[in-house]
């Protein structure tokens, strides 16, 4: 079937071609002699009008031509007489694929909330806002690529079926073949793992960073994009159990280049989405204010600030706000701190470094004051963090020393310490929550609405 993308009808038409469309109705409006009917195929924010005379082959199906109903329409285009729109098409021919009846369509034309949006994930897409959100996605997805692979990192595909805790936190989803009603035991009692698939226990991956640092070691630079899970009970607007991670790991590398790496990429980033999405930030950021464009124009050509994880403390305690959380050396930042640090103090995008070692990962290196690791956060306003990096202990003793003390069994990890015995080089390497910096630039409040199938807590159902 060929068809014209309304996107490029819009962009590069000119008034006589003939073209044909296809796309969902929109609305529509009829009389006895001619109708209008507004599609949109997901090609463009912008919809076509199609006129259709009554003398078109087709023009009988108009009344099952409701809205959400699908329709191909070939004609010629035209000069629009109308607000809003410089070309329509006049119709040769009318061709209906599917009805959507007004009784059962939920997306009847007038406004529906997010939450009952989120109901219909399977439909929701068809709005204007998640037409954007899904394409502004998508822009941001082929901007990963862009930026890294311009400067030759190598994407590595490392594995969702793991049997490492790369975090160290537990959070992970088991996969197993056993008969959950009959799950073998132990004379112990304990469950069996060596009758199951992989003959340990196994789980969807919580990051491909440890993978991620036997390639770097190899090829020198690669990234991840790709999907991972965390197992945590959490009903907020900015956790899912699915998303996608972007890791990059670079070999011969510290904190600073790490940070500078972070830096460029969301300004990339930001710059790279406006070019390629003006109209659908432009109609977002009219419908719910998060970001202007110009403002990400502005974040894509800022500085960003940097503090110590010691002295953002020092300012928070400082601060006259009053805060849910209290703030004091040696606990982590919650999400009110680092907006604070990012809205009120820096007002732009903060680089925190040197936390405290004893809620930080066992492979993030050890400082010379014995007490803080060389790692990083990205703090963005209005959301708080979304990077989380570090430089990794390249140093085998250390290495083993901080795996003893943060209890990580070392036996299922003699590969990963392999690579501090032979050829250790300083490496470093930082996760972006891609949900998260698609939020960011989209202005959408909640992680759910810029996903097409989210996961949570007792939510699965598409």
């Amino acid at each position: 079937m060929k068809r014209n993308k309304i996107y490029d009808v819009l962009k590069s038409g000119k008034p006589d071609d003939v073209v044909s469309v296809c796309g969902w109705v929109r609305s529509r409006r009829e009389s006895k002699t001619f109708a209008f009917l507004v599609l949109s195929d997901g090609s463009s924010q912008a919809t076509i009008q199609c006129i259709i005379d009554g003398n078109v082959s087709g023009f009988d199906l108009m009344p099952k031509c409701q809205t959400g109903a699908s329709v191909q329409v070939d004609g010629v285009l035209k000069q629009s007489q109308g607000k809003g729109q410089s070309l329509e098409v006049h119709a040769s021919s009318l061709k209906l694929f599917g009805e959507a009846p007004a009784e059962t369509y939920p997306l009847q034309k007038k406004g529906h909330t997010l939450e009952f949006l989120r109901e219909i994930a399977h439909l929701r897409g068809r709005t204007n806002t998640f037409g954007a959100v899904w394409r502004v996605r998508n822009a941001l997805a082929a901007g990963v690529h862009e930026f890294f692979q311009k400067r030759r990192f190598v994407w590595a595909h490392t594995p969702i079926i793991t049997a490492n805790d790369c975090e160290g936190a537990g959070e992970m989803f088991n996969v197993t073949t056993f008969d959950l009603n009959k799950i073998p035991r132990t004379p112990s009692g304990a469950i069996d793992w060596t009758q199951d698939f992989f003959g340990k226990n196994a789980h969807l991956t919580v990051s491909g960073q440890l993978e991620g640092e036997f390639l770097a070691l190899s090829l020198g630079d690669i990234y991840t994009f790709g999907p991972t899970f965390r197992a945590e009970n959490s009903n907020t607007t900015r956790h899912l159990a699915e998303f996608w991670m972007i890791e990059p790991e670079m070999a011969f590398a510290d904190l600073k280049d790490d940070m500078q790496l972070a830096e460029d990429f969301v300004r990339f980033l930001s710059g790279w989405v406006v070019k390629q999405c003006p109209d659908e930030l432009a109609f977002l950021y009219d419908t719910y204010k998060g970001m202007s464009p110009d403002e990400i124009v502005k974040l894509s050509e800022s500085k960003f600030a940097h503090v110590t994880y010691t002295d953002a403390v020092d300012l928070l305690l400082k601060a006259p706000k009053k805060f849910e959380y209290p703030v004091k050396w040696g606990t982590d930042l919650q999400s009110e701190h680092e907006r604070y640090l990012t809205d009120e103090i820096y007002k732009s995008p903060v680089i925190v470094t040197d936390y405290p070692k004893d809620f930080k990962s066992f492979y993030m290196r050890l400082n010379d004051d014995g007490k803080t690791v060389a790692a990083m956060d990205v703090l963005a306003p209005r959301i708080g963090e979304i990077i989380g990096g570090s430089q990794r202990e390249e140093r085998l003793d250390y290495l083993e020393r901080m795996m003893v003390e943060k209890k990580i069994p070392s036996h299922d990890l003699q590969w990963f310490l392999d690579l501090r015995r032979y050829g250790s080089v300083p490496h470093a390497g930082f996760g972006l929550g891609f949900e998260r910096i698609v939020q960011y630039l989209s202005g959408m409040t909640n992680i759910r609405d810029v996903i097409p199938c989210p996961r949570s807590p007792n939510s699965i159902e598409f």
